[in-house]
């Protein structure tokens, strides 16, 4: 794997990000089932220890450790505090509520991010996606049925862990023109195994040894699912492989019912679709937007 700018293989982009989503819902299910048992940073920090597998068969293959050269220390902590904090509260998230609605609540990220890119940026958000913000929030709104006995403050979990994840994706695509997807990965796992090990002094139980054999899988599948995701943002543009990322939601169904017997009801499922709908129209008219500021600066330049 070498260093460079992003290339454009669209193709093998999006097969990277549905594989990083069907094999990272099979790790959030996995972890979902240990949240019963054990704290969430001793999960994280466990399941961390063996994301490492994947990392040294990725080195190996790479060539040597000439691959985990870091040249932004800086962005590279920035993307790892992102993730570590994210993940804490997706998993988190993970112990409150069934499986399909933590996800479908953590596509809010966009809607968020949109709605602060005023106040916070200065970014001028005209009514189209003002619209589709308002419209997605509906769809919140319908899942959770609030004076319905269906709210909770759980709900607020998922959805600073989709913030997060979204700064997180914006961090990685200027990281992928200077470093490698493994030395990416490895920083930002080293850093995440550590912040959970941080939390050991609050809470250990003891942990048995098919339960060790489940968590090492969660963190192969993890560190899988990681390293395709960014590989996705390496070969192809955010906002081509970036709506894809909704096929875990399909997944999260599945598998919320056949492993946990969780099946969402007609609301959820509804505002859903809204939410997953708004968060695609969101995408698609920032990517018309980067287009017509495209356009103009290369009129500007030709002028």
């Amino acid at each position: 794997m070498k260093e460079g700018r992003p290339s454009s293989s669209p193709g093998l982009g999006i097969l990277c990000m549905l594989g990083s989503c069907a094999v990272g819902i099979t790790s959030d299910a996995v972890t979902k089932w240990m949240t019963t048992t054990y704290p969430v940073g001793q999960i994280l920090f466990v399941r961390n220890i063996f994301v490492f597998v994947p990392i040294i068969l990725l080195v190996w293959r790479s060539g040597g450790f000439s691959v985990l050269r870091i040249h932004d220390v800086r962005t590279n902590l920035l993307r790892a505090v992102f993730m570590a904090s994210g993940t804490f509260m997706f998993i988190f998230g993970l112990k409150l509520l069934p499986l399909a609605v933590a996800i479908a609540i953590g596509f809010t990220g966009p809607l968020l991010l949109t709605a602060l890119a005023g106040p916070m940026l200065g970014e001028h958000v005209g009514w189209r996606r003002w619209s589709a913000v308002g419209v997605g929030f509906c769809g919140v709104l319908l899942m959770t049925r609030p004076g319905a006995g269906v709210f909770q403050l759980a709900i607020l979990v998922p959805i600073i862990s989709a913030v997060l994840g979204t700064l997180k994706d914006v961090v990685t695509r200027s990281l992928v023109a200077t470093e490698t997807p493994v030395a990416i990965m490895t920083f930002t796992t080293f850093v995440i195994t550590s912040a959970g090990a941080s939390t050991v002094v609050f809470g250990w139980e003891p942990i048995t040894l098919p339960d060790i054999g489940l968590l090492a899988l969660a963190g192969v599948l993890v560190g899988t699912s990681h390293y395709l995701q960014i590989e996705a943002f390496r070969l192809a543009q955010v906002a081509l492989v970036a709506p894809f990322r909704y096929s875990t939601l399909v997944w999260g169904i599945g598998l919320g019912f056949l492993v946990f017997g969780e099946l969402p009801d007609v609301c959820t499922i509804a505002g859903s679709g809204v939410v997953v709908a708004s968060g695609l129209y969101i995408m698609h008219r920032e990517t018309v937007r980067g287009l017509r500021t495209n356009a103009e600066s290369a009129k500007n330049r030709r002028v």
